[in-house]
C-alpha cells in the first residue's frame, strides 16, 4: 500500500478534497494507495476533526516548541516516517522548510499555490495578480524544491479576474480549482 501524509496549517479544505477523492474513486483498490496521515503545526487546525472523522492518524508538532526550523523540520520528518510514506502533501501547511527537509522527500514532496507559477510566488497572491491587472488567475500544483514555488509544474487551473473582483472572491473561485487539481496531481503522482 502506497501512503500519503498530508501536512496542514489550517482548514485543509484541499486536504479533505483529496480524502473524498480517494474514497470515491476507489484508491485503495484501483491505486494501491490511502491517506495514512494527517500532522499539523497547530493543534487547533480544523482539518484534524476531518481527518480524525475520516479514521485517518494525525499528529500536531507545534513549531514554537522547536529552538531552529531545523529542529522542528527534524521532528516532522520523523513523524512522517513513522508513516512510511510514498508522498508528502503540503496542503496549506504554512512553514516554509528547510533545504534538509526537501531533499529528505526529493520527488514525492508536492504543494499547491494560488497562482499561476511562475507569477506571484509567495503571499498575497490574489491581490498582487488584481493589481497587476492579470486577466486571468488560477493555481499551480507543483513538485517541491529548496526554492519556494519554483519547483517542476504537476498541473494548474486558470479562473479569469472578473472587474469587480476582491483578493476573496478571486481566492474563493481559485480555491474550487484547487479542490479539482490536488487530487488529480496525487493521483498522477502516485500512478508513476
Amino acid at each position: 500500500m502506497k501512503n500519503i501524509v498530508i501536512l496542514i496549517s489550517g482548514g485543509g479544505s484541499n486536504m479533505a478534497a483529496i480524502v473524498r477523492t480517494a474514497q470515491q474513486e476507489h484508491w485503495e483498490q484501483r491505486l494501491g494507495a490511502r491517506v495514512a496521515a494527517v500532522v499539523s503545526n497547530k493543534a487547533d487546525a480544523k482539518g484534524l476533526a476531518f481527518a480524525r472523522e475520516h479514521g485517518i492518524a494525525t499528529a500536531v508538532l507545534d513549531h514554537r516548541q522547536f529552538p531552529t526550523r531545523e529542529a522542528f523540520d527534524a521532528e516532522l520528518a520523523t513523524t512522517i516516517d513513522s508513516h512510511q510514506p510514498d508522498l508528502v502533501v503540503l496542503a496549506g501547511f504554512m512553514r516554509i522548510l528547510t533545504p534538509g527537509f526537501v531533499a529528505r522527500y526529493a520527488g514525492r514532496l508536492i504543494n499547491i499555490h494560488p497562482s499561476l507559477l511562475p507569477a506571484f510566488t509567495g503571499l498575497h497572491t490574489h491581490q498582487r495578480a488584481i493589481d497587476a491587472g492579470c486577466k486571468f488567475a488560477g493555481v499551480t500544483v507543483h513538485q517541491v524544491t529548496a526554492e519556494l514555488d519554483v519547483g517542476p509544474i504537476l498541473d494548474q487551473a486558470v479562473v479569469p479576474v472578473l472587474p469587480n473582483d476582491t483578493a476573496d472572491t478571486l481566492a474563493a473561485r481559485v480555491l474550487t480549482q484547487e479542490h479539482v487539481i490536488y487530487p488529480r496531481a496525487v493521483a498522477r503522482m502516485l500512478q508513476k
